[in-house]
């Protein structure tokens, strides 16, 4: 198999809509979204941690590391692959995957990359995946061997990237998506906005301009680490005073530390349009 050139750049994509009004697009199949992680970079249960949480027998307050699934159609896009990848893959009974959308290039959510390589063996193609042209370079970086033209090893996966920004709608796999860019502390990540759905993780502050991208969503996926104050990550009532000026339908918490509570507790005190995010919710968001 001829391999392509490992990046593309906004050139390769610029015949695509350069404005999409999410508000009034319409999906031709219903969006179902998978929660296939719901835990901060350590997971929870946390290794060496006897905490009420971390020994809980119920399934909701065990966590593998923030990503989720993109379901229409016949269609699946990931959204990140932490070291959980394969386990949520496995988990979702997820064959065939058709894009990577990646928020940021913490190890949490990119060190699963190796993981694609069922998909590519099954359909013997690069597999797209789409992310800032900050995040490509900590993935050429620190998977030379997938990117390298030299000497390429013939079993490593095959992963195509495209360079995606704030400012740029784009489509993948027949889906028109809104990038939203928010601060995680300093560091810049995108969030995703599809239609009436938005995903925004491991954030802790977002620009006006960036917010009103985000006007009009029925179904909200938001991350909230736990009740303290964070320098990096918003916390329960920050994300709450976020889901308040957006009033969508429902919203989903995700990326949750064990210091968060056990699931049945923290439920029972949020508004009755937030649910308390656990590994493989499916939000129906027809």
């Amino acid at each position: 198999m001829r391999r392509p050139d490992p990046t593309a750049s906004l050139a390769h994509i610029k015949h695509q809509k350069s404005n999409i009004k999410h508000q009034t697009s319409k999906i031709k199949h219903p969006l179902e979204i998978i929660l296939t992680g719901t835990g901060t970079s350590q997971g929870v249960p946390v290794i060496g941690c006897d905490c009420e949480v971390c020994t809980s027998t119920d399934e909701r307050d065990k966590r593998l590391r923030t990503a989720a699934l993109i379901r229409f159609g016949d269609k699946r896009i990931a959204i990140d692959c932490g070291p959980d990848f394969r386990q949520q893959m496995l988990r979702s009974r997820t064959c065939t995957l058709d894009a990577i959308l990646f928020t940021h290039e913490h190890n949490d959510h990119i060190i699963g990359l190796d993981d694609v390589r069922p998909f590519n063996f099954q359909a013997w193609t690069d597999m797209p995946a789409y992310c800032t042209a900050r995040v490509q370079q900590s993935l050429l970086r620190r998977f030379d061997y997938i990117f390298t033209t030299q000497g390429r090893y013939p079993g490593a996966p095959m992963v195509r990237l495209h360079t995606i920004s704030k400012g740029q709608p784009f489509e993948v796999a027949g889906l028109k998506v809104q990038p939203v860019e928010a601060l995680h502390g300093r560091m810049p990540v995108l969030g995703f906005r599809i239609g009436d759905f938005a995903y925004l993780t491991d954030i802790r502050t977002i620009a006006s301009e960036e917010m009103e991208k985000l006007r009009g969503v029925r179904h909200l996926v938001l991350s909230a680490l736990h009740q303290r104050e964070h320098h990096s990550h918003l916390n329960l009532q920050q994300a709450l005073n976020l889901i308040a000026q957006l009033a969508p339908e429902q919203a989903y918490l995700t990326h949750i530390s064990h210091r968060m509570g056990r699931h049945d507790e923290v439920q029972r005190e949020l508004p009755e349009n937030v649910t308390l995010g656990y590994d493989g919710l499916r939000i129906d968001c027809s």
